[in-house]
């Protein structure tokens, strides 16, 4: 799908559709429980059906009803697949499966992802779980997907680096389940907030973990149970991002509903990021209320926020000054270089902007409209076709149909607040 996008002021109200990253663990703890969960307003996109995908092909039962799913748990005692078990572009769906595949007793399981999630490092979840009795094998020897996995997760000791907090937030939501109790050091872990939120999981499931307060060490005992999964799943922040920054641009006043600030997700930090800069918001009885009044560039750390880095680098092209977004090297990681596809695609809008090796350095410039491409990450999608509704002209983004992968109501919800976009096959 091809994107025409011009420019438009952007005004009015999004409701924002349920968190990926809630989703996934909703799917995987309600497999991992004993009975039925209920799970009400998931995100229906590629990656909340990926989940679906893995935890029905390893054995549990999941109906997908129109706003609510419906999962008869195994209790981890997984059937062996009689397919392989394809988590598409779902890096997250990916780890954590990987993770649950290897409490399977006897047989074996096959895990691949399409072409970008077999380039998706898991080199140091592979050989952790290999530390805690599994048997875990990279098809291409590599450290990356597709895996073999075999039974099965006894615990022990394992020390490993998290580049990506997902590493940890496997290892935590499936060693509960093994046979014995498992110690995880963590030297260097990246995304902190997303591991509070597997935490915050672990506990209102009844599963117990103890662990250092900077989270360097983890222990977590064997032969657990989870309690089946029952609630909303609360509004992206990560989807909201696009939003909330648009909001902030020229003379926008976009309302963000469904978002919730005490929920444990960490890109809710762009809210602040966003105020830093000088945008005007606020937080109503009914959402997040942002507008533009001009915004001044700063320097942020992004590293427990790395998919906020694609839109904060094209409101950066709109603030006085120079940005810097800083601390974010495992950006290079996800389904795309995000630091490098973001550097060469704006530059194709005119930006000044300079790739470090851990982020990006951006100049206020006078953006123009142009070609550019998705490089098939949904995020790099969503930020292009905010920017350029702040341009003069038509943009045109190739590939948009990534957009399905967290959010395929993308476009119709743009154009509801404003947006002059039309959409090509």
């Amino acid at each position: 799908m091809i994107l025409h996008v011009k420019g438009a002021p952007l005004q009015g109200t999004i409701d924002i559709p349920g968190s990926k990253s809630h989703t996934i663990r909703a799917v995987a703890i309600a497999a991992l429980a004993q009975g039925e969960s209920v799970i009400e307003q998931p995100l229906e996109s590629a990656d909340g059906l990926a989940a679906v995908e893995a935890y029905g092909a390893l054995g549990a039962e999941i109906e997908c009803g129109d706003g609510v799913w419906r999962v008869q748990g195994c209790g981890g005692k997984w059937t062996i697949p009689d397919r392989v078990v394809d988590v598409g572009n779902s890096g997250t769906t990916m780890l954590v499966a990987l993770g649950s595949a290897a409490l399977m007793p006897e047989g074996l399981a096959i895990l691949q992802g399409d072409e970008q999630v077999n380039r998706r490092p898991c080199g140091p979840l592979e050989q952790a779980l290999n530390d805690l009795g599994a048997k875990v094998t990279s098809t291409r020897a590599n450290g990356c997907p597709p895996y073999v996995v075999q039974g099965v997760l006894r615990g022990g000791e394992t020390t490993f680096e998290s580049r990506t907090s997902q590493y940890v937030s496997s290892l935590l939501m499936n060693c509960p389940l093994a046979e014995g109790d498992s110690r995880l050091i963590v030297p260097l872990l990246y995304e902190k907030p997303y591991v509070g939120m597997t935490l915050g999981w672990l506990e209102r499931q009844g599963v117990q973990v103890e662990y250092a307060e900077d989270y360097s060490e983890f222990r977590i005992p064997g032969g657990q149970a989870y309690k089946p999964v029952n609630g909303r799943i609360p509004g992206d922040f990560s989807s909201a991002t696009f939003f909330l920054a648009a909001g902030a641009l020229g003379d926008n006043d976009v309302l963000c509903r469904g978002l919730d600030l005490e929920d444990t997700q960490g890109d809710k930090a762009v809210v602040e990021y966003l105020r830093q800069m000088g945008a005007d918001i606020s937080i109503e009885s009914d959402g997040i209320r942002v507008r533009g009044r001009g915004l001044t560039g700063c320097e942020i750390d992004l590293n427990a926020t790395p998919d906020a880095l694609p839109m904060m680098a094209v409101v950066a092209c709109f603030a006085q000054g120079t940005t810097r977004l800083v601390n974010v090297p495992q950006a290079r990681l996800k389904e795309t270089d995000r630091i490098a596809v973001m550097r060469a695609e704006l530059e194709k809008l005119g930006a000044k902007i300079t790739e470090l090796e851990d982020g990006l350095v951006i100049e206020e410039s006078p953006l123009r409209p142009a070609h550019v491409e998705s490089h098939g990450d949904h995020r790099i999608v969503m930020s292009l076709a905010i920017g350029a509704s702040m341009l003069e002209g038509p943009t045109t983004i190739h590939g948009a149909d990534a957009v399905a992968v967290t959010y395929p109501g993308f476009p119709a919800a743009l154009q509801g607040i404003g947006g002059n976009v039309a959409m090509e096959a």
